[in-house]
């Protein structure tokens, strides 16, 4: 069997078979949003939980707080998942290293499924 190329003009790619034809802007033709009705969903910036609650020290006791800033794998979230701010985001990573130290939060993955 043959594959045939489409060529569009001396020393061009090849065009892509599969995958959603764009328009000028780069958007999916076709959708919902390419007609200019519908809604506009975009995502809400994420805001800093310590900010909210006006903390001022992060307690490294406070386990169940702490516990929601740990993957699954026993490590730090970054701020753009968790939404924390610069400066409790640097306080947080120091009263979760303190709990860890202290065995009140795990180091690996391996502790947290008791392996």
């Amino acid at each position: 069997m043959q594959q045939r190329r489409e060529m569009s003009g001396q020393g061009a790619a090849p065009a892509q078979a599969g995958g959603p034809q764009r328009d000028a802007q780069g958007s999916p033709q076709g959708g919902a949003g390419s007609r200019g009705r519908g809604r506009d969903f975009r995502s809400r910036r994420k805001v800093c939980a310590f900010c909210v609650d006006h903390v001022r020290e992060i307690d490294y006791k406070d386990v169940a707080r702490l516990r929601r800033y740990l993957s699954d794998r026993g490590k730090i979230e970054p701020r753009r998942k968790t939404g924390t701010c610069a400066r409790h985001q640097r306080r947080l990573s120091v009263a979760l290293k303190n709990a860890r130290h202290m065995a009140l939060m795990p180091y690996t993955a391996a502790h947290i499924r008791g392996v």
